[in-house]
């Protein structure tokens, strides 16, 4: 099968990566010829994991977990991201779309509550074949968009139908902060626009009956606290409520970890207070966000990394 995978794929090519312009780097390279863009990949997919994982907000995970794919490459390529070794296309697996949508229902087949799509922006036009051939195969279960929100609407836009939960980051508002630890001056008004138009595409939340209160549809809009940004993170929380109200929900995230190759930065080079992040919670609270999650216990920590040893993939 996986000969088959590969032998297939060399056939594969994809009009949009000829002059690849799916995200806001816009770097132009031929990924479907070997070259490699931004994001490290080429035009070859390349996932990571794929398993059940319980570690989202609740109405995602449930009881049984999210089915979630960890992609390879990415096009922020945070300086502290979490998620280093594949943001930096260092670990996974070359697979074909076909093999992707075999994932997809394998996922289902194990009892995962939905489909999520980790860090998918570069492999868009692939993972839009492989839902498709999934969903012709039987794929029900909601799909989630799960993304740092430094999108583009045109490649949103590709996706409408096919999503059903868009679970995007909107990580700075001041651009200062957003070049120096992601290289990207123009993060929040691309977010923002992303934003908006994944609310456009699916609309108010929706939720299942029952035990698990499932997300079926909607928004949620996570938001990682970082140390000595309170300032910042007020910012987003109130852009969040006065652009979209209760249409989605926020979560607010204290499960920043200052892993060792930040050592040399020494405003990332610690945790996030309790203090801190008690600050952040209540002034959400004063603003008027009512649909929301928040963390507790002690979730800043390495083992709340998963390994990316090609699981399931």
């Amino acid at each position: 099968m996986e000969n088959t995978n590969q032998l297939n794929y060399k056939n594969e090519t994809w009009p949009e990566l000829s002059d690849c312009t799916l995200c806001p780097r816009e770097c132009h390279v031929n990924r479907n010829a070997g070259e490699i863009g931004y994001c490290g990949q080429t035009a070859k997919l390349t996932a990571a994991r794929a398993a059940l994982h319980f570690w989202e907000e609740p109405c995602l995970s449930g009881t049984n977990g999210s089915g979630t794919v960890f992609f390879s490459g990415c096009n922020l390529r945070c300086v502290y991201c979490q998620n280093h070794e594949i943001a930096q296309g260092q670990a996974g697996r070359k697979i074909s779309p076909l093999r992707l949508s075999e994932i997809f229902l394998e996922l289902q087949e194990k009892g995962a509550h939905n489909i999520n799509l980790v860090t998918p922006t570069h492999f868009v036009p692939q993972i839009i074949t492989a839902l498709n051939a999934a969903k012709k195969q039987g794929l029900s279960i909601p799909v989630i968009y799960n993304t740092s929100a430094y999108e583009k609407t045109e490649t949103l836009c590709m996706l409408e139908g096919l999503v059903d939960i868009y679970l995007p980051d909107l990580k700075y508002h001041d651009t200062a902060l957003s070049s120096s630890y992601s290289h990207a001056p123009d993060y929040f008004e691309a977010a923002a626009a992303a934003i908006a138009e994944m609310v456009r595409q699916v609309g108010v939340p929706v939720f299942a009956g029952g035990e698990d209160s499932l997300m079926l549809r909607g928004v949620i809009v996570r938001h990682l606290l970082l140390p000595s940004c309170g300032k910042d993170s007020r910012r987003i929380l109130r852009f969040l409520h006065e652009a979209f109200k209760n249409d989605i929900y926020v979560s607010i995230m204290n499960q920043y970890t200052p892993l060792s190759r930040v050592s040399a930065i020494p405003s990332l080079n610690r945790r996030v207070s309790g203090k801190e992040y008690e600050r952040i919670v209540d002034y959400a609270i004063r603003t008027g966000i009512e649909n929301g999650f928040i963390q507790e216990g002690e979730t800043c920590s390495e083992s709340f990394i998963p390994d990316f040893d090609c699981e399931g993939i």
